[in-house]
């Protein structure tokens, strides 16, 4: 079974950026496409970004389009979110799901959810 555990969360004022970390242990994530999913209080969880595991393509929504880059360390079991200017808006609890990549759309595996990492931001 897939473990996943977020890092990189914190306090950044508007225009900053940080770099996300999500790293697995039991498995390989070259066997999952992955996701980065944000849920902001009292709001539904919105993705933020996909990663295919077999042709490396990637997909955003276009409220980070531009600002968010995934990527993928196979050797270190680690996907990123680089996310940059970021925004009030963007503050969020971030989360990443080992899911399923149909066309363009992800598909989250229930099982396997990290426990996200903190974005705050502010001036």
């Amino acid at each position: 079974q897939v473990q996943l555990v977020e890092s990189g969360g914190g306090l950044v004022q508007p225009g900053g950026s940080l770099r996300l970390s999500c790293t697995a242990s039991g498995v390989s994530l070259d066997n999952y496409a992955i996701g980065w999913f944000r849920q902001a209080p009292g709001k539904g969880r919105e993705g933020v970004a996909s990663l295919s595991n077999h042709d490396r393509s990637k997909y955003y929504p276009i409220s980070v389009r531009g600002r968010f880059t995934v990527s993928r360390d196979s050797a270190k079991r680690t996907v990123y979110l680089q996310m940059n200017s970021l925004q009030p808006e963007d503050a969020a609890t971030y989360l990443c799901n080992a899911g399923y990549l149909y066309g363009t759309f992800f598909s989250p595996d229930s099982l396997h959810w990290g426990k996200g990492t903190l974005v705050t931001v502010s001036a």
